[in-house]
């Protein structure tokens, strides 16, 4: 007898509290603790960081607008008084590669812990969350681990600490923890599309001996990447149903997050014969993962080729803000977000759609 499931058993984006990636410092006062972020944030610029934080006004006068927001260029600080919704705080994080949170205000899944003697009685108060202290880091010197901290916690003397003006080293640390949540990659070949000009299905022209799909799933494959075929109907494990119908390419895309969230995607049409594995590997080396994408451009062309593409998780979230709004067109989210571009010969991306396209580029690919 089957058991009752009131919800979808969807796959989740393995969220810390707040955000993707989070940790929150704690120990001392919030003006150290500011100051530390600003610090670190200066040598980790190549990131997407925020600051999570509570207000410190007093007495401020109600404001009459509910909400208000506002634009600067840097990084994010986000402040509230308001009561904390965490499914809220993961969609306005759901960019960044980092999140500090002021540990004196907000619980987060990691942490790190100041020692700071004037706040001994603050920290013992606090042991519940301190249950994945990634380092330490001391005022003085010479300060030591207080009696309560270690009767609860025993090995914390054999955390890694640092000084408080060791700056670089507190930010390779961090460096290290971002980059060991880097999501993986997996390949998707788009199989399946109507293929109105071609009368037929391109996904099984043949240029090289073998149906295109197969070739491409090949070349995905050659960089050790575990590759899906994209499809209407899955009837195997190597295939991922479309569940996002009548979207294309689109719903294709949404759909390989929707089987895996926490999984960039690498994107592969089967009408353009002419991507090589060398492409494909330049396009993993300039890989930049706190973009929403790394995409190529041709130099000749105005927008970027969004089915030969590298989609971060980040990209998920934003491609479903679009659906809301009725856009589904990938291209259109990708001229509008942070992308990393790749800029190539235009050769290497020429759509093959109509026939007599093919029987062309079948003969230039035969002398090769």
């Amino acid at each position: 007898m089957f058991k009752h499931q009131k919800h979808t058993n969807l796959v989740k984006r393995d969220n810390d509290i707040f955000a993707p990636n989070e940790i929150a410092i704690l120990g001392t006062n919030c003006a150290v603790i500011s100051n530390l972020v600003s610090a670190v944030s200066k040598k980790l610029s190549q990131y997407k960081l925020a600051y999570f934080d509570a207000s410190h006004a007093k007495d401020v006068e109600v404001n009459q607008i509910s909400e208000y927001t506002f634009h600067h260029q840097g990084n994010l600080q986000i402040t509230t008084t308001g009561n904390i919704n965490k499914f809220v705080q993961r969609l306005q994080f759901a960019q960044y590669d980092y999140v500090f949170i002021n540990g004196n205000h907000y619980q987060g899944a990691k942490q790190i812990l100041i020692l700071d003697e004037a706040k001994e009685a603050s920290v013992l108060k606090r042991l519940d969350q301190l249950d994945r202290i990634q380092f330490i880091v001391k005022l003085k010197e010479e300060t030591g681990f207080f009696d309560g901290l270690v009767d609860r916690y025993p090995n914390i003397k054999n955390c890694t600490c640092y000084t408080i003006n060791q700056v670089d080293a507190i930010a390779n640390h961090i460096h290290h923890l971002i980059q060991e949540k880097v999501a993986p990659i997996k390949g998707l070949v788009l199989v399946g599309g109507k293929s109105t000009r071609m009368g037929q299905d391109k996904s099984e022209l043949n240029y090289f001996g073998k149906p295109q799909k197969q070739v491409a799933k090949e070349l995905l494959e050659h960089h050790n990447l575990e590759t899906y075929y994209s499809v209407q109907n899955a009837d195997n494990d190597n295939e991922i149903a479309d569940t996002f119908y009548n979207l294309g390419p689109f719903g294709g895309i949404c759909s390989a997050f929707q089987k895996d969230p926490n999984a960039a995607w690498f994107v592969l049409a089967t009408d353009v014969p002419f991507v090589t594995k060398e492409l494909l590997k330049l396009i993993l080396e300039k890989r930049n993962t706190s973009k929403v994408a790394t995409a190529i451009k041709g130099k000749g062309k105005e927008f970027v080729e969004p089915l030969i593409t590298i989609y971060e998780p980040k990209a998920y979230p934003i491609l479903l803000q679009y659906l809301a709004q009725g856009y589904s067109c990938p291209r259109k989210m990708l001229i509008n977000s942070d992308v990393e571009i790749v800029e190539i010969d235009d050769d290497f991306i020429r759509n093959i759609n109509t026939p007599e396209e093919f029987e062309a580029a079948k003969k230039e690919i035969q002398k090769l």
